[in-house]
């Protein structure tokens, strides 16, 4: 081996990255939601405040003082942070982290080409070129990364808004008021839609702690980007402020999301046939007709091949 002492610094930022994502995974994620709602308030025999604040962890610690020092624009940050948002990740110290972790990412793949590139023994302005293809995509992994969690998280809670729905109709027509309905909506749904659960327990908190309905509302559908959230918020806002049937605005509103999912299956079914065209051109064909055809083309070639020759 021609350079041990990088190819064992390689290794070793790989299964830091490695060991991170893992403890990331298992140990950082599911703890997330009792973070973001913060300790309780009374002990649990009726004591007084809780003081224990617990501490972040070495690896995020590091992350953050190392993005720190990272300088950014106001129009960038502005938009990071609306991604990160919309991808779940709330904490006072998410942009610094997300920072650190691009700084990461670009080292590691930028120490990876340049053991390629050693190893291949490509000329320079090759080897220049696969650094800097290192370098740009150890940058843009993370924020590929965010924006494609955004879009699934957002996909997640366009699906699970019938559900909530129905069960806030069945609550306001119980008489229950649209705090109380949206809170008891959120407890129901912790285990079959934890996300759209997590924003509606935000909210019920928001409005807990004296912000207006309104307010708290319009935050839930900035916190989610996701536009059939916006249309319900607006439902729920203009129904509380003109003073209309809340319930059957509701309905309506289920209604019609669940003919949209109804029909944009449908419509990714009836384009299952034209999507399938070029699979079976260059795929499917070729078997089908090596496999029929393929004895009687042997057969050919064994035998007529040669009497042609004994023609001639």
């Amino acid at each position: 081996m021609e350079h041990p002492i990088l190819f064992s610094l390689c290794a070793f930022l790989m299964l830091m990255v490695l060991t991170t994502w893992v403890g990331y995974r298992l140990l950082y994620k599911p703890g997330r939601f009792l973070k973001q709602l913060g300790n309780p308030v009374i002990g649990e025999f009726g004591g007084g405040l809780e003081q224990d604040v617990e501490e972040p962890r070495p690896v995020v610690t590091f992350l953050q003082q190392l993005g720190n020092k990272l300088p950014a624009s106001e129009a960038d940050v502005g938009a990071l942070r609306t991604d990160l948002i919309h991808a779940g990740f709330r904490s006072e110290h998410v942009l610094a982290v997300f920072a650190g972790i691009r700084i990461i990412t670009t080292l590691t793949l930028f120490f990876v080409c340049v053991m390629m590139s050693t190893r291949i023994g490509s000329t320079g302005p090759l080897n220049f070129a696969v650094i800097g293809f290192g370098c740009v995509a150890g940058w843009i992994l993370p924020r590929m990364f965010v924006e494609r969690r955004a879009k699934k998280r957002a996909e997640t809670l366009r699906l699970s808004l019938p559900d909530a729905l129905d069960l806030m109709v069945v609550s306001i027509e119980a008489g229950l008021g649209l705090d109380m309905a949206m809170q008891h909506v959120a407890r129901e749904l912790q285990v079959s839609h934890p996300e759209l659960s997590e924003e509606m327990t935000l909210v019920t908190l928001e409005m807990r702690a004296g912000k207006r309905r309104a307010d708290a509302l319009r935050n839930f559908a900035e916190r989610t980007g996701e536009g059939e959230i916006r249309k319900l918020i607006a439902i729920l806002i203009q129904s509380d402020r003109f003073g209309t049937s809340m319930g059957e605005s509701l309905r309506t509103h289920s209604d019609f999301l669940r003919t949209r999912r109804r029909q944009e299956a449908e419509e990714r079914a009836g384009k299952v046939g034209v999507k399938l065209v070029f699979p079976i051109f260059f795929f499917i064909l070729p078997s089908m007709l090596c496999v029929a055809a393929g004895p009687g083309i042997l057969q050919i070639v064994k035998y007529l091949f040669p009497m042609m020759k004994a023609i001639h």
